[in-house]
């Protein structure tokens, strides 16, 4: 009769096991096998209120590619997740007596631009105790029955948030961080560059292989990047006709951002020009000279509010809040050659790629 020995079984359920474990890592899909990749801004800001954990899980359980927090700094140097460093737009803050005395002007380079209160005055600890509000109440009401039920999440806590969500999803989920005022924290003695890349190599996305954009305005971030990673870069072009924008969108200026960048995200304007009546105009060039360039092309931001649609694509209700036609929106940017987009409602470019993803 045959005996077993029980390290011998041992043996092979382990390494069984983990031969499949590893051929399911291996396997699994990642954000970037099927274009145009679907980058939900904020979250699923559309939805639940931006740049939070419900926002963003929503997002990855809608089907979103790509998860894009904005990050700011806090005084002792935690990132955290907000569309700018002002924070009564976002937060309860206004309603906190305990930080009164924290409102004050915000100076850059001399000159004072706005009152309020701001992420680098707080630690940690002090910006977990507030809570989130919708930025955009008039536009999407329904967002704010969650005032005040959720915390501002830190850069760490969106990616344990990911990678958790990885495994019921079985897939890879990638995050696509955008740096907010680099220059201005820099300033202060707070720089993001470094910071947002010991995160990301912390938790093992090194390589330009790794599902991850890094986004900024300021090109002078993005070269800060290039020094001390790999990751892919993005540089975002303004919707302003502002000369170094205006230089960005030629030729000659997507040659000079491949230098330092892997991809580019216009304001959708720059790809289809609104007319005087606000409808979509011809396009432009511009994706056939990024992809000539050898960039991606990864624009924003879409959103299904008839205040953000052109003309033809708005609903019969007046209303800004009212949802349009987004479909034909993304419709006539896809037939561009776009790679991806920014957008508020994920779930709807989710919808328009499974006529050819899987």
């Amino acid at each position: 009769m045959a005996t077993f020995s029980v390290a011998k079984v041992y043996f092979v359920v382990f390494f069984t096991t983990e031969v499949f474990a590893t051929y399911v890592r291996v396997q699994r899909p990642g954000p970037d096998d099927c274009e145009p990749v679907v980058v939900a801004h904020r979250g699923s800001s559309g939805y639940v209120t931006e740049h939070t954990l419900g926002a963003y899980a929503l997002a990855v359980t809608q089907g979103a590619d790509y998860v894009e927090p904005d990050l700011v700094m806090t005084k002792d140097g935690h990132l955290i997740a907000r569309h700018e460093n002002q924070l009564e737009k976002s937060t309860d803050i206004a309603h906190r007596p305990e930080f009164a005395d924290r409102y004050r002007s915000m100076s850059v380079l001399g000159f004072n631009i706005t009152l309020g209160w701001f992420s680098e005055d707080f630690t940690l600890a002090e910006i977990k105790t507030l809570r989130t509000i919708e930025p955009m109440p008039l536009i999407r009401p329904g967002n704010t029955r969650m005032d005040g039920s959720m915390e501002v999440p830190t850069f760490q806590e969106i990616i344990d948030l990911v990678k958790g969500l990885e495994y019921s999803q079985n897939r890879t989920i990638g995050i696509y961080p955008e740096l907010k005022s680099g220059a201005y924290f820099r300033s202060i003695g707070l720089p993001m560059e470094p910071a947002v890349v010991e995160i990301f190599h912390r938790n093992g996305y090194i390589g330009s292989q790794a599902p991850v954009y890094i986004q900024s305005f300021e090109a002078n971030s993005l070269r800060i990047l290039k020094k001390i990673t790999d990751l892919r870069l993005l540089q975002l072009i303004g919707r302003v006709s502002a000369q170094e924008n205006a230089r960005m969108i030629t030729p000659g200026g997507l040659k000079d951002i491949a230098t330092y960048a892997h991809a580019v995200g216009p304001h959708k304007n720059h790809i289809i020009p609104r007319d005087f009546r606000n409808r979509l105009g011809r396009p432009t060039s511009l994706v056939i000279d990024a992809h000539d360039a050898g960039l991606k092309v990864h624009p924003y931001t879409f959103r299904a509010e008839n205040a953000y649609l052109p003309v033809e694509f708005r609903s019969k209700d007046p209303a800004d809040s009212a949802l349009g036609n987004l479909d034909g929106e993304l419709e006539a940017y896809l037939a561009t050659g776009i790679d991806g987009l920014f957008i508020d409602q994920p779930d709807y470019l989710v919808r328009l790629k499974s006529r050819f993803c899987n």
